[in-house]
């Protein structure tokens, strides 16, 4: 339970740059496209209402509920409005003569299913896939399109691939209303019970049983969590900019969940590859692992879910411990196109798997969602495994109750190409993907709102965080100077330590990536316990002596010459492939925006690392904007070509 001292002004600080650029979906009319049809004197209810020739059955199911009232008041809201047509499509699947007959449970889950309460999202807001928030029955709503060909390859937008939208983008004065044509269906499957339901993954389905896997992605809602209303609804006020009176409220979720994600191979693509049956797979994947772990060939064959068996480690390198939609790996959207230098690199990010030891490099180029690729526009070293959009995947909706499932255009396993190739690179790591809790609550990748998602304590998988502790994932703002737009707060006298993903065995430098300023303190900081050189003096800017931060000239020798001086110092410049939103230059022109070498460590995956960060300075109103980490191998830092500024 959220306690009385908590709920005071906690000092969390991020630094903002005041740039009036946004991303904010809102209702205001002047944001609107001259196409939009604009209610601008009709709420979300009345709209309904004005319109009861279409809308009479569903006002009669919110009407049973809270919902409808709740739909005549200010605030910001999206709509998914089935037409009468699409109510009578569901009444016959479920077999309900009639709206009355829907139970009056089902009637509020139908309404909460249809709804986002927080936020008006638009048709342009997302390329495909998940929106920003979830729906008030906490589930994400999905956007897909295909071609109309009866009327000239119009474009059709689908939500969780069942409900056409007939017409969307309906503005009102709290909100937008879309109206679709069936009534949005969540599964109340588990992962591996939806992916056995899939007659085109019979093959995975099979391995994913026979290795005990499916046993592993049971779990979904925490039942020893609690939080306050009060916190959940109400909140506290977060001071998130140094140095002046401006403050951002912090929530905690109402629920703990578990989530999963799993990335599948359709029997097609294993057809291809001259699999045919489960011990064709079996076959495959000895090949592979045995070449992998070679230490371990011939010893587990036969114990299908030993850990180390070749056919398990191929089944959970497949499985993530935490939920992701198709946009929610790498960032995606607005945010892509105004905020990275394509021509530099893509937006990447590295996940462990449920296969120990082992990780996933992802990368989002405009081509699509990759995993295991290496390269950059036409110069790919390594292609990897496309991860099929919701548009290219057919008409089955891959949610679960507890996860999701995603089809892949080849097949995915960690081999040494990967292992050697792919991921011997400069492994940087946004902060908010240290703890799958931050994704299975949607506090990570929700953006455009000025808003922090806060954490119980004990309840961050793999943190350990001191009780005075205060931790949050803040939104994607991106006129953020950080990283991904977005940081985790840290806050009080702050002590936590959370666990490093696996990496390939070899010599690392571990960096800090973070913004300067001067309510941040300092921190000792510890790798499983051995202290990492002198304090880390979050308030000092880049050009002090003991950094040595000097403004980049027209000379690329001088350039590289003072980087070489400041990682000589322990201290390297911000990114040159990433700025905030409408700056004119990136983070590696920031003297606050700076990486720190804290140990130069020999790391391998079979044992496992804690980086701990401490609060020195005895002051609650310290905090700490965490940005993101690297792990970069000695073949990068060291090589004589140099590292890149990417």
């Amino acid at each position: 339970m959220i306690t009385k001292s908590i709920k005071q002004y906690i000092l969390a600080g991020f630094v903002c740059c005041c740039v009036t650029a946004t991303i904010t979906s809102c209702v205001d009319n002047d944001d609107i496209p001259e196409n939009y049809y604009s209610s601008t004197k009709l709420t979300a209810a009345e709209f309904l209402q004005e319109n009861s020739d279409q809308f009479s059955e569903f006002i009669g199911i919110l009407k049973r509920t809270p919902y409808f009232s709740m739909l005549a008041t200010y605030g910001q809201y999206t709509l998914f409005a089935p037409n009468n047509e699409g109510i009578e499509r569901y009444l016959k699947r479920m077999g309900y003569p009639n709206i009355e007959g829907i139970p009056n449970e089902t009637c509020d889950t139908i309404a909460r299913t249809h709804i986002i309460k927080k936020g008006a999202f638009f048709t342009t807001d997302i390329d495909e896939g998940a929106l920003p928030e979830l729906n008030m029955d906490d589930s994400y709503i999905v956007l897909s399109s295909d071609s109309d060909v009866a009327n000239h390859n119009a474009l059709v937008y689908y939500i969780n691939k069942n409900a056409r939208m007939v017409d969307y983008n309906d503005s009102v004065t709290n909100g937008v209303v879309h109206v679709l044509n069936n009534v949005i269906t969540s599964s109340s499957l588990l992962l591996a019970d939806k992916i056995a339901e899939d007659s085109t993954l019979t093959i995975f389905s099979q391995a994913l049983q026979l290795t005990g896997m499916c046993d592993s992605l049971t779990r979904y809602l925490d039942e020893t969590y609690y939080c306050s209303e009060d916190s959940v609804h109400t909140g506290v006020m977060v001071r998130c900019t140094s140095g002046s009176a401006l403050y951002t409220r912090s929530f905690w979720p109402e629920k703990r969940y578990f989530k999963y994600t799993a990335f599948v191979e359709p029997d097609s693509v294993y057809h291809a590859h001259g699999i045919n049956n489960l011990d064709d797979l079996k076959a495959y994947a000895k090949r592979v692992y045995d070449a992998t772990y070679p230490e371990d060939a011939g010893q587990f064959d036969d114990d299908f879910k030993n850990r180390k068996n070749p056919l398990n480690r191929f089944v959970s390198y497949h499985l993530l411990p935490r939920i992701g939609q198709y946009n929610s790996w790498v960032q995606s959207g607005e945010l892509r196109e105004h905020c990275w230098y394509t021509s530099l690199s893509d937006p990447e990010e590295f996940y462990e798997t449920m296969c120990p030891g082992t990780i996933m490099r992802f990368a989002g180029p405009p081509a699509g969602l990759f995993i295991n690729r290496k390269g950059l526009q036409n110069n790919i070293t390594v292609r990897g495994v496309k991860v099929l959009s919701p548009s290219e995947s057919g008409s089955i909706d891959q949610n679960a109750l507890n996860g999701v499932y995603h089809y892949l255009d080849d097949i995915l396993a960690y081999t040494t190409e990967v292992r050697d190739k792919v991921l011997n690179c400069r492994i940087r790591i946004d902060a908010t993907v240290l703890s799958p809790d931050f994704m299975n609550c949607n506090g990570r990748g929700r953006y455009g709102e000025d808003i922090l998602t806060g954490f119980k304590n004990q309840y961050i998988t793999d943190w350990k965080v001191s009780p005075e502790t205060y931790v949050g994932v803040h939104s994607d703002v991106g006129y953020w100077n950080s990283y991904c737009a977005n940081a985790v707060c840290i806050s009080g006298v702050f002590d936590v330590a959370f666990k490093l993903p696996p990496v390939p065995s070899g010599t690392y430098e571990v960096r800090l990536g973070y913004t300067v300023g001067e309510e941040r303190g300092v921190v000792q900081v510890y790798l499983n316990n051995e202290p990492c050189g002198i304090p880390v003096d979050l308030r000092v800017y880049g050009p002090d002596p003991n950094i040595g931060w000097v403004e980049d000239t027209d000379d690329p020798e001088e350039n590289t010459a003072n980087d070489k001086a400041m990682h000589n110092r322990g201290y390297m410049k911000g990114m040159d492939s990433y700025r905030p939103w409408d700056a004119d230059h990136p983070l590696r022109g920031n003297n606050w925006n700076l990486r720190r070498v804290l140990t130069t460590q020999y790391l391998t995956p079979e044992k496992t690392y804690y980086l701990r960060f401490r609060q020195v300075l005895d002051d609650p109103d310290r905090y700490w904007s965490f940005d993101y980490i690297e792990l970069c191998p000695k073949s990068i830092y060291g090589s004589p070509q140099g590292e890149d500024t990417h």
